[in-house]
């Protein structure tokens, strides 16, 4: 069985992103990829079809992380039933999908962070310039949403 994670935030050029392509990478590292579908979405359309921002791209290759084609898009109402877990970046766009899904009744949505032990939101880089803490933040989020499934 795979497990299907689908990462969210606004414009789905930064965080989001981010976070799809960390995890891609953790699972690899792990020898997991084959018991796992990653992928990532907005909740707006402002940024459909672009690819990720260049300083978000910048800070996953100083990783050795490629995020090469990714283009954004939009999440559907029928990510829902595809994805088995659908990770939101912040409480905003928490609420964007409270107004999408309606009820969660199957309690598939969570902010990232809280699989940690710092539960809140990812920094948002879009408006902090600061892509450091992103990276702390999703980084961190991503190892221990992955240890839920060891």
């Amino acid at each position: 069985m795979k497990h299907k994670i689908l990462f969210v935030c606004h414009g789905n050029i930064c965080r989001s992103p981010m976070a799809e392509f960390v995890m891609k990478y953790l699972v690899k590292e792990a020898g997991l990829e084959d018991q796992f579908e990653i992928a990532s979405a907005a909740t707006s359309t402002e940024e459909i079809g672009n690819p990720v921002y260049p300083p978000a791209r910048r800070k996953l290759e100083e990783h050795g992380i490629s995020c090469e084609g990714k283009r954004a898009r939009v999440i559907t109402r029928d990510d829902y039933h595809y994805y088995d877990q659908i990770v939101v970046m912040d409480n905003e766009n928490l609420q964007s999908l409270r107004w999408l899904f309606g009820k969660d009744k199957d309690r598939k949505v969570k902010l990232l962070m809280d699989y940690t032990d710092r539960p809140g939101e990812v920094a948002d880089p879009w408006y902090t310039g600061d892509f450091e803490a992103t990276w702390q933040d999703v980084s961190e989020g991503c190892k221990s949403l992955l240890n839920t499934y060891k």
